[in-house]
C-alpha cells in the first residue's frame, strides 16, 4: 500500500493532475499557481493554510477531505462534488462555484463574499460565522443548514429556502429577502427584527 502524499511549504505551478487520485494526500502551507485538478479525487486528504491562485478542481470529487484555513483566488469549481468537506475557515474570492454538487460538511467561518451561489443546494451544511456579503443565493437551498452568526449582509435570499435552517444571531433583516421561504421560526425572527413584539 503507497503512502498518501504529504507535503509542507512547496509551491505547485501550473502543474498538470488532470485527473490524477489523490487520496488522503496532506499538504501545509503549499501554494498552488494554475494548477489543474480537474477530475481529480480525494478522499479524507487534508489542505492546511494552503493558497489557490487561478487553477481547476472542475467535475473534481472530494470525499471528508478538510480545506482549512486556505485562500482560493479566482479558482474554478466547476461541476465539483464536496462530499462531507470541511473548509472552516478558508476564503474564496473571484471563484467559480457553481454547478457545484454539496453533500453535508462544515463550512465554519467560511468567507464568500460577492459569489454567485444561486440554485445550488446546500441543504444541512454547517455555514456557522460564515460571511456571505453582497453573494447571491437566488433559489438556492439552505433546509436545515447552520447558519448561525452568519453575515448576510446585501446576500440575495430571492426564493431561498431557509425553513428548518438555525438561525441565531442572524440580521435577515440585512439581508435582501423576495419569496424567501421560512419556516415559524424563522418569520418570528424576521418580524422582531423589524420591530414587532410576537406573542407566543
Amino acid at each position: 500500500m503507497t503512502d498518501p502524499l504529504t507535503a509542507g511549504g512547496q509551491h505547485y505551478r501550473g502543474d498538470d493532475w488532470y485527473g490524477d487520485d489523490l487520496g488522503a494526500a496532506r499538504f501545509t502551507d503549499c501554494t498552488f499557481t494554475d494548477v489543474d485538478l480537474s477530475e481529480a479525487t480525494t478522499s479524507g486528504a487534508t489542505f492546511e493554510r494552503c493558497t489557490f491562485h487561478g487553477g481547476r478542481f472542475n467535475a473534481s470529487v472530494h470525499r471528508a477531505t478538510a480545506f482549512v484555513g486556505c485562500d482560493f483566488r479566482r479558482t474554478s469549481f466547476f461541476d465539483a462534488t464536496l462530499d462531507g468537506c470541511k473548509l472552516v475557515g478558508t476564503v474564496f474570492s473571484e471563484c467559480t462555484l457553481r454547478p457545484l454538487t454539496v453533500t453535508g460538511g462544515s463550512w465554519l467561518g467560511v468567507t464568500i463574499r460577492g459569489a454567485n451561489l444561486s440554485r445550488l443546494d446546500l441543504t444541512g451544511v454547517d455555514l456557522r460565522e460564515a460571511d456571505l456579503s453582497m453573494s447571491d443565493l437566488t433559489l438556492t437551498a439552505l433546509t436545515g443548514a447552520r447558519l448561525d452568526r452568519a453575515v448576510l449582509r446585501d446576500t440575495v435570499l430571492d426564493r431561498a429556502d431557509l425553513r428548518g435552517a438555525s438561525l441565531d444571531g442572524v440580521d435577515l433583516s440585512a439581508a435582501t429577502l423576495k419569496k424567501t421561504q421560512l419556516d415559524l421560526a424563522g418569520a418570528v425572527l424576521l418580524a422582531e427584527l423589524h420591530g414587532a413584539v410576537v406573542d407566543p
